[in-house]
């Protein structure tokens, strides 16, 4: 019984998530009629809209769309998968500095003057290396001590150095083009975002979530504890690295394209555990749909709300902090 009202959540969801895909195609500046829009998409295409409103449907609206989609649903699949391998729910997916990195290798491509695609690859590969080092880091000096834990500090440590690397950036940035440039995008938004990010993020989204996809059954025993999976027959230490490195995979890639965007890690798993359990073949699923809705809604609200865009990780901090706070005190509730 449980599991079929889990099924039917997780339809619902998705019901949900085209319903403000569509709407968020209609928002903006420049505002698209839903008759046009509906007979544009029924019609696959075949009917003739306005060259404007073409133009803007689709090189400029529906590109941001897809991807605060995918940035959503990565960040809340690889949020979620981080919190079951290491049974802390307070866990995010920066916590081996993942975003930190990403964050500083943004900071420099902006300083070097890169590109934008400079930027993104600059980025993308920073947050991997962080993450690398933090993980290698831990296994040279944990062999005596907990695994996780040693993983956990590395991950802190690591973090606030490549945090730093990025005020020093800051520090030596011009001050009248650089910095700005580096402070905006630190505060996360989808105003920059082309048709060619979208590659960069279909394939990270496929590699990763089909990787944590394959893994979920085997992150469900590892949450018994390491040594029940590996009585089972689990390699414990394995398992952690694939889904530490399709999790970063994620995370990187999204920060690369979207900036820093905080909370939708941390808060949609919890949301998701609400409605349909810890069991991570349907929580899997369920946040990544919960974190596309949320972090599109979000969206929506940063470019119609003010004359000018609000970064996001601004609206998501105003509404991820409270919400956070109130599952904290319902889970107090309920044990």
């Amino acid at each position: 019984m449980r599991r079929t009202r889990s099924i039917t959540t997780i339809i619902l969801l998705a019901l949900l998530l085209g319903l403000v895909l569509l709407a968020s195609l209609t928002l903006g500046r420049y505002a698209v009629p839903w008759d046009e829009l509906y007979g544009f998409v029924v019609s696959g295409g075949a009917q003739q809209i306005g060259e404007t409103t073409g133009n803007v449907l689709l090189h400029m609206r529906l590109p941001r769309v897809i991807a605060a989609v995918l940035v959503g649903a990565s960040l809340a699949a690889a949020g979620c998968a981080f919190q079951g391998i290491f049974k802390n729910p307070m866990v995010s997916p920066d916590l081996l500095g993942a975003s930190a990195g990403a964050g500083f290798g943004a900071a420099l491509g902006i300083l070097l003057s890169l590109g934008g695609v400079g930027v993104e690859i600059c980025a993308f590969v920073a947050g991997l290396v962080a993450v690398g080092i933090s993980y290698f880091l831990s296994a040279a000096i944990g062999r005596s001590l907990s695994g996780v834990l040693v993983l956990v500090l590395s991950g802190m440590v690591i973090g606030n150095l490549f945090q730093a690397f990025t005020s020093a950036v800051k520090f030596v940035a011009d001050p009248n083009s650089q910095l700005p440039e580096i402070t905006f995008w630190l505060m996360g938004g989808l105003s920059a975002v082309r048709e060619s990010d979208l590659i960069w993020l279909v394939l990270a989204a496929v590699i990763g979530g089909a990787g944590l996809f394959a893994l979920r059954w085997k992150m469900n025993v590892m949450a018994n504890g390491d040594e029940e999976a590996m009585a089972l027959g689990i390699e414990v230490k394995r398992v952690r690295l694939a889904v530490v490195a399709f999790a970063t995979l994620l995370t990187s890639a999204s920060v690369a394209v979207a900036g820093m965007v905080g909370w939708v890690g941390l808060i949609v798993p919890h949301l998701a555990r609400f409605l349909v359990g810890a069991d991570q073949r349907l929580l899997l699923p369920t946040s990544m749909l919960l974190g596309a809705t949320f972090l599109l809604a979000v969206d929506d609200v940063c470019r119609s709300i003010y004359t000018t865009e609000i970064p996001l990780s601004i609206l998501t901090s105003i509404i991820g902090a409270p919400l956070f706070i109130y599952l904290i005190a319902r889970t107090r509730r309920t044990h």
